[in-house]
C-alpha cells in the first residue's frame, strides 16, 4: 500500500486478474478497472448513498465466510474478490427469481425493454420459467408529477429515485411507502414532486417503472439512434444523449462529464432539446427579384450573394447574430464582416429563472437562454437589449448613412419592425426559419440546426465541447459553415469545406482563444479555451460563474 495521504493505493485481486486502485474505492467500482461489471441495482456512480439494498452486487472474497455487497465494499490490500464463482452466481440467480415473483410480463409493451436491466440479467441467470403458481400482485400506475408515470408493478425498490431527490437534489419528496412486497414509491404526504431536476429520476430508474409521460410508446430502443451532444438550453452546456426515431427527437438523457454536469440536467433542457425541430422551417434558398423572394438552387444562390457582396466592397453596416449558433458558423460570419467593414454583430440573450443542483457546482440552469454567448463574445459580439426598430434598422454605415449592409444570422427577429433592414443596401438573412421581418432579405440562405449538424459551442466557462449531427436537415438547409465558407470562396477568401474538421481546423488557426485546438483533441469531454475560468482551474469555475 502506498503512503497515508490522498495519493494512497492498494493493490487487489479481481477474477485472477490484479488491479491498484485509489484507497477507499468500492470493489464494484475496481472491478470496471479490469473489465468485470458487476450486476447492480441500487448503485449508481452518481448518487452517494449506497444502501446494498438489492443484493444483486454480491461477490465472493476469499477467507471471508459470507458473500458481502460490492458497493459498499472497500478494496483492501491483497483482497481476493470473485465475482462470478458459484456461490455468487447462486444468490444473484435468486435475487432475480425474487424480484420476478410479482414482476409482470410487461416487456412487450414496456418503454425499457431492450434496454432494462431486469431483463438483461433475467436471460444472463436463465431465468427461463417462474416456480411460483401463485397470481402475482397487482398495483396499478399512478402519476407522480406532471409528467413522470410511475407503474408501481415494475418497480424492484432500488430506491435510486428516492436517493437521488433526497441526497443530489436535497429535496425529500419521494419516499418509499409500506413495507415488504407492499412497498412502493410515493411523495411525501401534502407534498408535490415539483423540482427543477426531478426528470433525472426516470434516467437512473433500471427498469420500466418511471416513464416521462411523453415519451410513452413512442420508441423501443432498437428503433433509436443515439448521438452524443451538448444542450442548448443555457450556457452550461451540459453533456446529452439525443434519441431520435424517423429523423425526431423523441428523448434526451445527460450524458457524464465529470467537469461540466456529471450525470444529470435539468427538465428545461430537455423540454427544450425535444422542441428543436419542431415548426416550420427555411428549406430553399431565397434571392431578391423585385417584389418578391425567388427559390433558387444553392450554386445560383451563392453565385448571386457573392456577386452582391464583392460589388458591395466594404460599406459598413451592422450585424445581429443569434448566441446559439455554433463556434465555426459565428467564425465564418466575423470572416463575412470583416471583409464588408462591419464592426462586429450584436446579439440578444432570451432570459429566465436560475436553478441550481445542491450537490454539483457546475449544475445550474443559467439565467441567459443560450448555448453559446461566450463563444459570440470570443468573436466580438456586443450584447444588445432590443433590435433597433424603424425602415432604417440595420441599414445604417458606420458614419450613420444609409445604405450599408446588414447580416442576420438565424436570430427570429422577435420586435423587428415591419421595415427592418429596408433601408440597407444589401440584407442577408441566414437561418433555420423564415420570420416575417426576414421578408425583407435580399438573400435567404436556409441553414441547419445545431441537431442537423457537427459542431462547437463554448459554455460559460469558456470549455469548447463537441456536438453531433442526429438528424437530416429539412429540404436543401445546410450547416451554416458549410454554406458560408463556399459563399466567402466565390470572393477569394479560402477554401469551401464540406465537413466540420476543416471549418474547425480554420477557425482554430486564425482564432486567438482557440489555437492549438483540434477537432480530435476535443473528444466528447470538451476542452477550455485558452485563457478562461475553466483553463485556469483544470475543472469547472465557481457555481456563481455565469449567472
Amino acid at each position: 500500500m502506498a503512503e497515508n495521504g490522498a495519493n494512497a493505493m492498494v493493490t487487489l485481486t479481481i477474477d485472477g486478474v490484479e488491479v491498484t486502485v485509489p484507497s477507499g474505492t468500492r470493489v464494484i467500482e475496481a472491478a470496471e478497472h479490469v473489465g468485470v461489471v458487476v450486476p447492480r441495482y441500487c448503485y449508481h456512480p452518481g448518487i452517494p448513498t449506497r444502501p446494498a439494498q438489492c443484493r444483486m452486487c454480491l461477490v465472493e472474497v476469499e477467507g471471508r465466510p459470507k458473500l458481502e455487497p460490492s458497493c459498499t465494499l472497500q478494496a483492501a490490500d491483497d483482497m481476493v474478490v470473485n465475482t462470478a464463482s458459484d456461490t455468487a452466481r447462486t444468490a444473484r440467480q435468486s435475487v432475480i427469481e425474487f424480484l420476478l415473483v410479482n414482476h409482470p410480463l410487461d416487456c412487450p409493451i414496456c418503454d425499457a425493454a431492450g434496454q432494462c436491466m431486469l431483463q438483461d440479467y433475467a436471460y444472463v441467470t436463465n431465468q427461463l420459467e417462474s416456480r411460483v403458481d401463485e397470481p402475482k400482485r397487482i398495483m396499478g400506475r399512478d402519476r407522480i408529477s406532471e409528467d413522470i408515470l410511475y407503474f408501481a408493478d415494475r418497480c424492484v425498490i432500488c430506491t435510486r429515485c428516492v436517493r437521488f431527490m433526497r441526497d443530489v437534489a436535497e429535496d425529500d419528496s419521494l419516499i418509499v411507502a409500506q413495507r415488504g412486497d407492499k412497498a412502493y414509491i410515493d411523495t411525501f404526504p401534502g407534498r408535490e414532486l415539483d423540482n427543477p431536476f426531478q426528470g433525472n429520476i426516470v434516467d437512473v430508474c433500471p427498469v420500466g417503472a418511471l416513464v416521462h409521460e411523453d415519451f410513452v410508446f413512442k420508441a423501443r430502443a432498437w428503433d433509436m439512434d443515439a448521438t452524443a451532444s451538448v444542450c442548448p438550453g443555457c450556457p452550461t452546456g451540459c453533456n446529452v444523449t439525443i434519441d431520435t426515431k424517423e429523423n425526431q427527437i423523441v428523448r434526451v438523457k445527460p450524458r457524464h462529464n465529470a467537469a461540466v454536469n456529471s450525470w444529470w440536467m435539468c427538465d428545461y433542457g430537455r423540454g427544450h432539446l425535444v422542441m428543436t425541430n419542431r415548426g416550420v422551417r427555411a428549406e430553399v434558398p431565397l434571392i431578391r427579384d423585385g417584389e418578391r423572394l425567388k427559390p433558387v438552387d444553392w450554386p445560383t444562390a451563392l453565385d448571386w450573394v457573392a456577386e452582391k457582396i464583392d460589388a458591395l466592397g466594404s460599406p459598413g453596416g451592422s450585424a445581429v447574430v443569434s448566441p446559439d449558433a455554433s463556434n465555426e458558423n459565428l467564425f465564418y460570419v466575423h470572416r463575412l464582416l470583416d471583409r464588408l467593414g462591419v464592426a462586429g454583430a450584436a446579439f440578444r440573450v432570451p432570459q429566465g429563472e436560475t436553478a441550481a443542483l445542491p450537490t454539483v457546482p457546475t449544475l445550474k440552469l443559467r439565467a441567459d437562454r443560450a448555448a453559446n454567448v461566450a463563444g459570440a463574445e470570443l468573436f466580438g459580439g456586443r450584447r444588445v437589449d432590443d433590435l433597433p426598430d424603424g425602415p432604417a434598422a440595420g441599414g445604417s454605415t458606420a458614419d450613420g448613412a444609409a445604405g450599408g449592409v446588414l447580416v442576420v444570422l438565424d436570430d427570429e427577429l422577435e420586435g423587428a419592425g415591419e421595415g427592418f433592414g429596408g433601408s440597407a443596401g444589401f440584407f442577408l438573412y441566414l437561418g433555420t426559419r423564415l420570420p416575417g421581418a426576414a421578408r425583407n432579405a435580399d438573400a435567404v440562405l436556409p441553414i441547419a440546426t445545431f441537431a442537423e449538424m457537427d459542431g462547437t459551442f463554448t459554455n460559460f466557462e469558456g470549455r469548447v465541447q463537441r456536438f453531433h449531427q442526429a438528424l437530416r436537415p429539412p429540404g436543401l438547409a445546410r450547416p451554416g459553415w458549410m454554406v458560408l465558407s463556399r459563399a466567402l470562396a466565390r470572393l477569394g477568401d479560402g477554401e469551401a469545406v464540406n465537413e466540420v474538421r476543416g471549418a474547425f481546423e480554420r477557425m482554430a488557426a486564425e482564432t486567438p482563444a482557440f489555437a492549438g485546438l483540434t477537432w480530435d483533441g476535443i473528444g466528447l469531454k470538451g476542452i477550455p479555451v485558452a485563457g478562461s475560468a475553466a483553463a485556469a482551474v483544470g475543472v469547472a469555475a465557481s457555481p456563481e460563474a455565469g449567472a
